[in-house]
């Protein structure tokens, strides 16, 4: 079984590491839903883990189709990934009509190699998630990130069942969204993937001794700025023995 956890910060991606995660995916603003980081984080992140680090080619939050601005901010994100020895993109563009954008993705894959290259959830928004199937293995991805066309995978269980199937080991197919100790076995099970991505989240008090009460920092809810996201090396593990005894 393998264990791919999303991160945010180096603390958290040092916390994944130590919970025995196989990989990490580095982003930044989890609110849209990841974007790419910066490099100093990338840099940082891959100078202090061991485990595979991919990172998330993704411009801005919102849809997935890009203009060509947004593509060559991808293209020029993707050369800098590469000097800093990350082991694997992620990223995912689509056409107006919905549909994997099989040219600008070829385009990226072809730049990327010989590192790995994940489909993240804009799969998710594809018209037919068996077109997609068939466009991301035939332009050379990976691996397909996906909830299986829902907001969690356990809603979509079937789907991702059914795409495991389609696949029949031609791409992985890992199952993200909503995975947690509640929920990782019956998604393995029913599912039949081999591998899973989650957050294992948790929030550390900050070590701030003096604070504002007049102000919510920068905000929308009071008190937010003084917890810090991060990553429990305690779920990690525990997500890992229930999926992997799961999939007995």
């Amino acid at each position: 079984m393998t264990c791919e956890v999303v991160v945010y910060n180096i603390d958290s991606a040092l916390r994944a590491q130590e919970g025995d995660a196989d990989r990490i995916e580095l982003c930044d603003n989890p609110a849209e839903g990841g974007t790419t980081p910066s490099f100093g984080m990338i840099e940082q992140v891959r100078k202090n883990i061991s485990i595979d680090v991919y990172v998330m080619l993704r411009p801005r939050g919102g849809d997935f189709c890009y203009n060509n601005y947004e593509f060559h901010i991808m293209k020029r994100d993707l050369s800098q990934c590469q000097r800093l020895s990350v082991d694997g993109l992620v990223f995912g563009i689509l056409t107006e009509e919905g549909r994997i954008d099989k040219k600008r993705c070829k385009e990226l894959i072809d730049k990327t190699r010989p590192l790995k290259v994940t489909c993240h959830r804009a799969f998710d928004m594809t018209r037919d998630p068996f077109e997609a199937l068939e466009d991301c293995i035939e332009i050379g991805f990976d691996r397909i990130l996906t909830s299986g066309q829902r907001p969690k995978a356990l809603d979509g269980v079937s789907l991702i069942s059914e795409l495991t199937k389609r696949a029949n080991g031609r791409i992985a197919i890992m199952a993200g969204s909503g995975v947690n100790e509640n929920t990782v076995t019956e998604i393995v099970k029913t599912a039949g993937v081999n591998e899973i991505h989650f957050s294992a989240t948790s929030f550390l008090n900050s070590s701030m001794q003096f604070r504002n009460p007049h102000i919510a920092a920068m905000g929308e809810e009071a008190g937010a700025e003084f917890n810090y996201r991060t990553v429990d090396p305690d779920r990690v593990r525990n997500i890992r023995s229930l999926a992997e005894a799961a999939s007995l």
